[in-house]
Formats: structure tokens, C-alpha cells, sequence
């Protein structure tokens, strides 16, 4: 039985429960909301960013970010009365591990509430449930624009400063993934006061952006959810949409979600003898999935644009660092950074692996003869038939959703920031990076990548069921 239509299920009422549908709504984004308060605290936590501020406010921009919304930061340096010293930060980064928090938690009890509604589901009903969703994720931004402003205060001890030459010892040592490195340019004569400078950075949850980001982000949640869950209702008529995009939307969600699951065992194997394993967990809790989403891109041959200077070169993987370090204009490819080191290789052959498990699944998953899931009548398994028609099928709907899954990817893990801590005339902490896929070739490799998958998946499956 379909999971969109049911041919002995009790007519439904076409009246809207509203009742239901706001207390599964506010379900829905309360556990959303805690989940993502909770995975930013610790990951802020974790890395220790609760020494210079508040912890509540930065959990607030941190969880706005991973709503869609954005945040400004500005501040003002001064030293011992001396002027013409400023801070100027520009940040333009998604934490995805606080987004795929909210967004499971989001869609679990969005899907739930609409099994609980009946085998089939009326169209006003459906725009009920996610309208209310969509509308409470809004008026939660809301709060988050409140409540996600702050001051930093930061001292030139606190930084380190009183390790410079003329200092109390040698040169600076910032504390962070790769470290800051050495200090260029500084005077020995004006180290006593860079000690005592005082730097105030603020920050403050853009309103409108905020709530428009949480916006798109709670609807793209719902419709990925919707299309993704092959046991939840539809309504009448819409069946086309449970057999044609269900199987591949699906095979594509569950890779990705299995690929975090990899990245976060890989970011605790490398805790275990690492001297910050807390840095790792933090990190890994904030952005595990940034660097796996986009490493798949990378993997499939997605070219990257990318440059990067000062600081943050010490917190990128080998080998990108290396190749960003230089001044050429020539695309980040995976070619470009296997010259840096031959085991980058791997990573292409991680990705073509996770693209024939998804084409494996959509094969599996597709209905064979009007049957849901790839089973015939009898509950029982395809016989071994011409293949032709559901390998081209299979191709087709893998090629368009892979398309499309890469293109996103690409997008929601690009990286622009550009800070720098400026103090009488010294450049002492000037770092930027910039990280943006091309959206052309992510959507025609996407398509070429689907259709190998989709027609090699259906082939092992066919010939695993002859056997």
C-alpha cells in the first residue's frame, strides 16, 4: 500500500484541526530551538569562547547563523589614549552542525504529526501544519535578534601580547587551531602598550536577514523532510510524487547524514591523541558537517574558488592551506591539492563510493509495477528481467536530485571572512579566507555524477536479487 493513498481508509474530515496543528507546531520548534541552544553552548563551550563574553548571547547569534539569519560584528580598539586604532571584523560563515541539529529534531516531529493526521492527508491540512512551523521558526528569530547582541571585551594580556619582544618573554602565541603565529611589524618600544589595550567587539543579530533566513530555512527543512520520508502521508492525486522523488531524495539524504556520521567518528579518533581534545569536539559539534559536505564537492571534481591570508591559514586541513597560501588565481581542485599530497585521492574515492551507495538505495527504494519500495505484489523481491527501462529510470531520477543536492552543498558551505585587529597602524591581526564553489559545474557534474550512480546502483541491485 502506497504511503500517499490508502483505497479502504475512512473518508477524513476536510476541516483543519487547528488545535493539533499548533501544539505539534510548537512541539516541532521547541525541541528544534533546544537542540540547537544546547549544541551551541557546548560547541562554544568546548572551544573555550565563553572566556572573553557571555555564553548566552553568543549561543543566540551562533543558533541565528544556523537558522539562516545573520550577524554583524563591529568594535573599537583603544590604548592608553592613543587613537586611530579599530577593529574590523566581516564574517559570512553557516554552522551546520547546529543547523542538521534543528533540522532533524524540525522534521521529526513535523513528519510525526502528520502520520498521526491519517493515512492521507488533505492539501489544506498539510499547508497548516508547515505554515504554523514556518510562522513559530520566524517568530523564534525574533527572539534570537533580542537576545543575540553583545560586547567582548578583550585585553592585550588576554591575547598574549605580553610575549612579545620587550614584553615579559618571546614572541606571541595565540591559543586556537594552528595558532596565530608570530607577530610582524610591532615596535619593541610600543609592547607596553599593546599589553594594555583594551578591545571592545560587539555583535548583533541582523533583524530582517534573520528573519527571513529563518524563514526559507524552516520551509527548505519541511519540503526536504516531506520528500525525503517514504511512510508519510500525501495528499489524493499526489502519487506521482511518492514513486518518482521519494526513492532518490531519500538515497541522497541518507548519504549525506551518513557521511557527518563518518566525520564525527573521524573527529573523535583524532581527539583521542590530540593535546585539545575539547578544541576537537567543539569544532567537530559546531562544523563537522561544513567540512564533509564540502569535501564531497570536492571529491566530485566541483571546482572551488578560494583565497586566504594570515591567521586563518593555520586552521585549515593540509593540504588546502598550502595551496591557498600562494597567490595564483587557478581554481581549488582535487587534482590541484592530490600534487600537494597523492592521499587527497582518497576523498574522490570516498565520494564516487557514497554516490553508488545513494544510486544503490534509489534502486532499492523505487516501486517496481506499482509496488512501494522496490518489492512485487507478493512482498517478495524483483525477478531479473530486461533492466533497461528501470536502470534509465533510476539514472534520470538520481542525475536531477544529485544536480540539485550539489548545488546546495556547494552553497551552504561557502566560507567569507575577512577580520582584522588594527591597532596604530599595525596590522597585527589582519586574516581572511574566502571559500565559494561554482555553482555551474556543481549542477552538471551533480547530474553526470546521479546518472552514473543511478544506472550502476540499479545494475548491482538487479544482479543482487538474481542471485
Amino acid at each position: 500500500m502506497s504511503a500517499a493513498t490508502s483505497a479502504g481508509a475512512a473518508p477524513r474530515s476536510a476541516r483543519v484541526p487547528w488545535v493539533d496543528v499548533v501544539v505539534s507546531a510548537v512541539a516541532a520548534v521547541s525541541w528544534a530551538l533546544i537542540a540547537m541552544a544546547g549544541t551551541a553552548a557546548l560547541g562554544l563551550r568546548l572551544l573555550d569562547a565563553d572566556a572573553a563574553g557571555s555564553l548566552g548571547p553568543m549561543t543566540a547569534a551562533v543558533v541565528a547563523l544556523g537558522a539562516g539569519g545573520s550577524v554583524t560584528p563591529s568594535g573599537d580598539v583603544s590604548a592608553f589614549g592613543l587613537s586611530s586604532a579599530e577593529a574590523t571584523t566581516a564574517v559570512e560563515i553557516t554552522p551546520l552542525g547546529v543547523s542538521l541539529v534543528g533540522a532533524l529534531l524540525l522534521a521529526f516531529f513535523f513528519l510525526r504529526s502528520l502520520r498521526a493526521a491519517g493515512p492521507v492527508v488533505t492539501v489544506a491540512e498539510l499547508l497548516a501544519r508547515a505554515g504554523a512551523v514556518v510562522a513559530l521558526c520566524v517568530a523564534m528569530a525574533g527572539g534570537l535578534v533580542w537576545a543575540g547582541h553583545d560586547v567582548v571585551t578583550l585585553d592585550g594580556r588576554s591575547l598574549g601580547l605580553d610575549g612579545l619582544p620587550g614584553g615579559d618573554g618571546g614572541g606571541i602565541g595565540l591559543p586556537g587551531p594552528g595558532g596565530l603565529g608570530d607577530v610582524e611589524g610591532l615596535l619593541p618600544d610600543r609592547v607596553a602598550d599593546l599589553v594594555d589595550a583594551q578591545a571592545a567587539v560587539g555583535f548583533t543579530v541582523d533583524a530582517a536577514p534573520t528573519l527571513v533566513g529563518a524563514a526559507v530555512w524552516s520551509a527548505g527543512v519541511l519540503v526536504v523532510a516531506l520528500l525525503a520520508s517514504r511512510r508519510t502521508p500525501l495528499p489524493r492525486g499526489w502519487d506521482a510524487l511518492h514513486r518518482v522523488v521519494r526513492p532518490a531524495v531519500s538515497a541522497v539524504v541518507t548519504v549525506l547524514l551518513l557521511a557527518v556520521a563518518a566525520g564525527l567518528a573521524a573527529a573523535g579518533y583524532a581527539a583521542v591523541d590530540d593535546p585539545h581534545p575539547r578544541r576537537i569536539a567543539g569544532a567537530a559539534l559546531l562544523g563537522a558537517p561544513n567540512g564533509v559536505w564540502l569535501g564531497l564537492p570536492v571529491g566530485l571534481f566541483v571546482p572551488w574558488d578560494g583565497r586566504a591570508s594570515g591567521a586563518l591559514l593555520g586552521v585549515l586541513p593540509h593540504p588546502l592551506d598550502d595551496l591557498l597560501r600562494g597567490e595564483s588565481d587557478q581554481p581549488v581542485t582535487l587534482g590541484r591539492l592530490a600534487e600537494l599530497d597523492g592521499r587527497v585521492w582518497l576523498l574522490g574515492v570516498a565520494a564516487a563510493v557514497a554516490m553508488l551507495l545513494a544510486g544503490v538505495l534509489v534502486a532499492v527504494r523505487t516501486p517496481v509495477d506499482g509496488t512501494p519500495d522496490g518489492g512485487t505484489p507478493d512482498g517478495g523481491t524483483p525477478d531479473a528481467g530486461p533492466p533497461t527501462g528501470s536502470v534509465l529510470r533510476c539514472a534520470l531520477r538520481l542525475a536531477l536530485v544529485t544536480a540539485v543536492a550539489l548545488a546546495v552543498l556547494v552553497r551552504l558551505t561557502g566560507v567569507s571572512v575577512d577580520a582584522s585587529l588594527s591597532v596604530l597602524g599595525f596590522d597585527a591581526f589582519g586574516a581572511g579566507l574566502e571559500l565559494h564553489g561554482r555553482l555551474g559545474p556543481a549542477l552538471l557534474l551533480g547530474a553526470a555524477w546521479g546518472a552514473a550512480a543511478g544506472a550502476a546502483g540499479a545494475l548491482l541491485a538487479r544482479a543482487a536479487a538474481a542471485t
